[in-house]
């Protein structure tokens, strides 16, 4: 697992795993975590888990860079059920979640 911090086992996103699935990436973006595993995406913090989808539930990632703000990361589902997120990604994390952006981006390439 690749993650910049130590994240305590009974964390909400890693509570959504499969036995065999592989976590890929788990970016800490403040007091959320983006979770991106062989199968899926998810945001949660360490009380709640705010989206949990597979990649072919995905429609749409925006990475949105300013000079003087912190970036914005939105994250839409394909189904309105699932709710949108949308994160403030200090100029710190930018590594961590481009990694993440990035893996994302060729599962996507691969499911279609």
């Amino acid at each position: 697992m690749d993650r910049q911090r130590d994240v305590p086992n009974d964390h909400p996103a890693l509570g959504v795993l499969d036995d065999d699935e592989q976590v890929a990436i788990l970016a800490s973006v403040g007091a959320t975590d983006l979770l991106v595993t062989d199968r899926r995406l998810a945001v949660a913090n360490e009380y709640r888990i705010a989206l949990d989808i597979s990649f072919n539930r995905l429609r749409r990632i925006q990475f949105d860079i300013e000079r003087e703000r912190p970036a914005t990361l939105v994250i839409v589902p394909e189904d309105p059920a699932d709710e949108p997120q949308v994160l403030a990604i200090p100029p710190d994390r930018y590594d961590e979640v481009t990694r993440a952006l990035a893996l994302v981006g060729r599962r996507l390439a691969e499911a279609s």
